[in-house]
């Protein structure tokens, strides 16, 4: 499908849309869908998304920046309808074509009002794309914008609903001001939030990122890690027991174990294949990841790293350990720690860490996890945040759909 996305700038442009829009071609592209950035500024900033430069829909534009004085007074200028048209007729032409426009704030700001009045006029008309009007912010309803804003055309093409568009806004609390601003049900406005990029806010190794969409990890209730090799005294089979617990409340929790088999003994190997065999019986095949079934070799300490920092807790059941750095790595990487009820760890933790008796049965420890990660609001925040709102998920939730649903009204 062919997408435009149209805003008065684009990267490498510093601004809050800007990034936004900048994340929204990027999944739209990795989406499968033919994505150009239509803008008054910006350069090429992705070398599979082209850009469409056309002056006159920058706000800051010379000749626009006159209309907007004239305008700001109440005043509309003899030059207004003549700069209206010339953007109208460069729109038409470049999105002779297109299947969807989506047009980020340019109908709800009045930085550049030509614009905005030659979008309204070519709605509708003849061989034009669906349009999406994406609002961030709403002129009309600021008060630091009052004295700019007069009744009568065009200012008031930012207050009127526009016929057979779809319109986007980023809350719950934006959508309430524009309906009441249009006096439009809210129900007929989509909220779809903003994101954050996982990867480029945590700069993830490359190998983490494949890991973690091979693993689905983003999409998980909750992620546990246990950093440990396979080896018998790391008692895995215990965070296996507990994960089948835990999945009664939380069936999209995931559990990481990322060493790969002990290096000094033979045995070891039947123990990792005694590990899979468990996991399978326990039908947590899916859910329980051993990186030494997908990795032979070394990983790098820096795709470990990541995965403390991604995690929601660490899960250590081990039977005995001379120190136990897995709990230090965590307390650098402010993860909760849940840990076997032995000595070295209350020698490294204190109270710090959330301790379980080795002998204590699967089910009550798993409810012990749950509820301390429960009555921790950080903790609760942080899983939040990271399953709501990265850009990946909002895309496949919330983008994608509404793309769809526009295009094949």
């Amino acid at each position: 499908m062919k997408i435009a996305l149209l805003h008065y700038s684009a990267p490498p442009i510093v601004g809050g849309v800007e990034s936004i829009i900048a994340h929204h071609a990027r999944l739209m592209q990795a989406g499968g869908h033919q994505v150009t950035i239509i803008a008054g500024r910006g350069n090429v900033f992705d070398e599979r998304i082209p850009m469409q430069i056309l002056p006159m829909i920058d706000s800051r534009n010379s000749i626009i920046m006159d209309v907007k004085s004239y305008l700001d007074a109440g005043k509309c200028p003899p030059e207004f309808d003549s700069v209206r048209n010339r953007i109208r007729t460069s729109l038409a032409s470049i999105l002779t074509g297109c299947d969807l426009l989506i047009a980020h704030n340019v109908a709800s700001l009045h930085k550049n009002l030509p614009l905005t009045a030659a979008l309204n006029e070519l709605n509708l008309s003849a061989g034009f794309p669906k349009m999406i009007l994406w609002h961030h912010d709403l002129a009309w309803t600021s008060a630091r914008y009052a004295q700019e804003l007069h009744a009568g055309y065009p200012w008031d093409l930012l207050r009127i609903p526009w016929d057979g568009v779809k319109q986007v806004v980023v809350s719950r609390a934006r959508r309430q001001e524009l309906g009441n601003l249009q006096q439009i049900p809210e129900e007929s406005i989509t909220v779809i939030p903003n994101g954050v990029d996982i990867s480029m806010f945590y700069k993830l190794d490359s190998q983490t990122n494949l890991l973690l969409k091979k693993f689905s990890l983003l999409q998980s209730d909750l992620f546990f890690l246990l950093p440990v090799r396979l080896t018998p005294r790391k008692n895995i089979e215990l965070a296996l027991q507990i994960m089948v617990e835990i999945r009664r409340e939380f069936p999209e929790a995931h559990l990481l174990v990322t060493g790969p088999e002990g290096a000094h003994n033979p045995l070891n190997a039947a123990y990792k294949d005694k590990l899979i065999l468990m996991r399978d019986d326990l039908d947590l095949r899916g859910s329980v990841h051993f990186l030494a079934e997908e990795i032979s070799g070394f990983i790098p300490d820096s795709v470990i790293a990541d995965f403390y920092r991604l995690a929601d807790a660490l899960l250590l059941p081990s039977q005995e350990e001379g120190f136990g750095l897995p709990v230090i790595e965590a307390g650098f990487s402010s993860l909760p720690v849940f840990c076997a009820d032995i000595e070295v760890f209350h020698e490294l933790c204190g109270q710090d860490a959330t301790y379980f008796p080795l002998d204590e049965q699967p089910a009550k420890i798993a409810r012990y996890i749950i509820d301390r990660l429960n009555q921790d609001a950080t903790s609760r925040w942080a899983r939040r945040a990271k399953r709501q709102f990265a850009w990946e998920i909002i895309y496949r939730s919330y983008i994608e759909p509404l793309i769809q649903e526009v295009t094949s009204d």
